[in-house]
């Protein structure tokens, strides 16, 4: 283990952090728009990402994945990490199914305004001298997509699957019966090449368009193109 993995490892992690702080963010304030103040009252409608933070889920499995990586492991993807789940009180939301769906998709949604932001702040910073700012800019957003398409991934507890459970208007129970699998599904799903594709196509492709909208030059692109 090296100085400069270790190095490598942190500001990865410090580039992760913001996007999943606004992403649990965005499903607290949605749901107490929606009607349920839950998480309003527990503190979590803000953007201190401690209020966000899970010792297991967001510290510890995202550094051990890190660590499996470096020693090129392949137990390293089946390590996932996530955020403290934001709670929410489904007989306290006005239109069950409509605002359920509203909270779920909100934290996708933010992940991609936040992508679009982060590219509007690197299509500045690459006029200035230090392009390892515009590089960071670049890293938080892809690292933001990714969040955003990987949640989308119609599998419990993701936010993917309330929407399709409301789309298909699956009972409360069965959902809940099925998310009882959800960590073994994950597991799998996530281990599956064309998981893996239709999330880092939709992710670079995304990336790529934000990259041709701001109309940065090819040659700012630098190492994140590999």
């Amino acid at each position: 283990m090296d100085e400069n993995w270790i190095i490598n490892c942190l500001i990865g992690y410090l580039c992760f952090l913001p996007a999943l702080t606004i992403h649990e963010c965005a499903h607290a304030w949605t749901a107490w728009k929606c009607g349920d103040d839950t998480a309003r009252l527990q503190g979590r409608i803000t953007l201190n990402p401690v209020a966000h933070m899970d010792l297991v889920g967001t510290v510890l499995l995202p550094l051990l994945s890190a660590y499996l990586a470096a020693q090129h492991s392949a137990l390293a993807s089946l390590v996932i990490g996530w955020g403290k789940p934001v709670p929410v009180n489904p007989t306290n939301l006005r239109h069950l199914r409509r605002d359920d769906t509203l909270v779920s998709i909100a934290g996708p949604v933010s992940n991609l305004l936040l992508a679009f932001f982060l590219m509007l702040l690197a299509r500045g910073a690459v006029l200035l001298p230090t392009p390892q700012i515009a590089q960071t800019f670049y890293q938080i957003t892809l690292i933001s997509l990714v969040l955003c398409f990987f949640n989308l991934l119609p599998i419990p507890p993701l936010d993917g699957s309330h929407v399709l459970k409301n789309l298909v208007r699956m009972s409360h129970e069965s959902y809940l019966r099925l998310s009882q699998y959800g960590l073994f599904l994950l597991i799998v799903a996530i281990n599956l090449e064309p998981v893996q594709q239709l999330v880092s196509t939709l992710t670079m492709h995304c990336f790529m368009g934000l990259f041709w909208l701001f109309q940065f030059p090819m040659a700012n692109l630098g190492p994140i193109s590999g």
